[in-house]
């Protein structure tokens, strides 16, 4: 039997080839993580590092690598963006989005055809292209990135409604796009079988179904059966719920339906069934969700060619123009005034529709189908990426606070140990309080929690003290406040009520 020397040598792949492969990776990783702090003071998306460290590396870069495979790229892509929807529907709460669900599928899907007629008019006389390239070009650039959006809205807190809807959005509308892309994509590639509009659309439609009920079926089964079989060991249920979210995805692709959907439900399920370990399982996938964006990130990169970009860059200009300015306020406006949503809101919401690597993969779809007169369309979507997030991104701190839409403070859940947590029925609460916030000067038993709540402690310029009820909270306070699980909502609403409208919030 050959050893894995011989494995590795038929390869074409020798130990010291893995040697250098490691350096790289490592290093790459290494730079990538402390990024991180970079992008949390500049309001750039981090994605906009990792796509620079592939171009660097890149052929055109200082690392000289030649990467021009579409087709791998694409693989990887999907790998990575099944990775990144499950840790959204593992990590996001039910309770933070159900008012915002009905809203964020309407933009997912009458939102996205929107969107993806109004920047085919666009490119359709501004680039000159046919309806079916142009009906192409404008589905890649539909989708909104979560991972974009939120390295950005970390330090503005928005309301509960608002967060959860772009949260949302970008979980829902990965799969109607993919279908939508490789489907204008094969009826370019072969115009003698196209399909008319209306079919491609119900077929979209039969898919989205299939895939929603397939993860919501998978995610409810499997956590049952986890819990079951739940043990001591967090790592290793951690490593099984993943696989639970990676299995909805390809039953869903296995019979024709959105694995892309089915994913994401399936994370939704299992990440709102209080499981055991749940901490751990957040950190996992958390970890696995940042793994995924670096790498395909940097794929990205490896892929793209600079010497291509200055001829994409006055089309792509114009096209995001019309994508930001006219398709994305549009797209928000028709989805959501049946809700009766503020035009602060749909405004905020119009301008923080940020791309992000889902456009950039789907670009690859075209070339890997052999669809003619496309190979540039990778350079425009990777242009036009990166241009519009150094325009939005570290706006949109601002466009929040001038529209109205921050709020004096942010309230989120801690990820802490959770086995004695559940034994003990507790909630952990991180308060922030802003600068606008009513909370400020308002001493602690002002607040009128629930019996159950307690502010714990309080952290100010950089040192912690437990608190008394005649403590006053000044502006910049750090609250941890612990309650019974059965009072969380009520203390969360509490506080949000007193910083919104002060010490005499609830008085009649």
């Amino acid at each position: 039997m050959a050893g894995p020397h011989a494995f590795l040598a038929a390869a074409g792949f020798s130990t010291g080839d893995l040697t250098r492969v490691l350096l790289v990776g490592s290093a790459v990783l290494l730079i990538a993580v402390g990024a991180v702090r970079l992008s949390v003071r500049s309001g750039l998306p981090s994605l906009l590092i990792y796509l620079l460290i592939g171009v660097v590396l890149g052929e055109s870069g200082l690392g000289k690598i030649q990467f021009d495979n579409s087709e791998l790229t694409q693989v990887l892509g999907y790998s990575a963006l099944v990775l990144i929807l499950a840790e959204g529907g593992l990590t996001t709460s039910w309770r933070g989005i159900r008012r915002s669900v009905a809203p964020a599928l309407v933009l997912s899907t009458v939102g996205v055809v929107v969107s993806v007629f109004v920047v085919a008019v666009a490119a359709r006389f501004v680039l000159n292209l046919s309806w079916t390239v142009a009906l192409l070009l404008g589905a890649i650039l539909s989708s909104t990135d979560a991972a974009a959006v939120f390295s950005v809205l970390r330090r503005v807190p928005l309301p509960r409604r608002v967060s959860g809807m772009l949260e949302a959005e970008a979980g829902f509308n990965d799969a109607p796009v993919v279908i939508l892309v490789i489907a204008l994509a094969g009826n370019a590639a072969d115009p003698g079988h196209a399909h008319p509009w209306w079919v491609l659309l119900l077929h979209a439609a039969g898919e989205l179904a299939g895939g929603a009920v397939i993860g919501l079926g998978i995610g409810w089964l499997g956590g049952a059966i986890l819990r079951r079989l739940a043990s001591n060991a967090s790592g290793l249920f951690s490593i099984a719920v993943i696989a639970v979210t990676v299995l909805a995805y390809a039953v869903a692709g296995s019979l024709h339906t959105s694995g892309f959907i089915a994913t994401y439900l399936a994370g939704l399920v299992l990440g709102n069934m209080r499981l055991p370990h749940q901490s751990a399982v957040h950190g996992f996938s958390a970890a696995l969700g940042w793994l995924a964006q670096i790498g395909l990130f940097v794929l990205l990169g490896l892929l793209a060619s600079p010497s291509g970009f200055g001829a994409q860059f006055v089309p792509a200009l114009v096209v995001g123009s019309v994508l930001l300015l006219l398709a994305r306020p549009l797209s928000v406006f028709v989805s959501l005034t049946p809700f009766r949503m503020p035009w602060r809101t749909q405004a905020f919401l119009s301008w923080a529709g940020l791309r992000g690597a889902v456009p950039v993969v789907l670009a690859t779809v075209p070339l890997t189908m052999g669809t003619p007169g496309v190979d540039w369309i990778f350079d425009f979507v990777f242009v036009l990426v990166v241009v519009f997030t150094f325009i939005q991104g570290p706006t949109l701190p601002w466009v929040a606070h001038r529209l109205g839409v921050a709020e004096g403070h942010t309230t989120k859940g801690l990820d802490v140990e959770a086995t004695p947590l559940e034994e003990l029925g507790a909630d952990l609460l991180h308060v922030s309080v802003g600068p606008t916030s009513l909370m400020g000067g308002v001493r602690v038993f002002e607040l009128r929690l629930p019996e159950g709540a307690n502010v714990t402690l309080v952290v100010r310029d950089g040192a912690g003290f437990v608190p008394q009820p005649q403590t006053v909270l000044r502006h910049g306070d750090e609250l941890l406040i612990v309650s019974t699980s059965t009072v969380r909502d009520v203390a969360e609403r509490r506080v949000r009520a007193v910083s919104r409208h002060g010490r005499l919030a609830g008085w009649s």
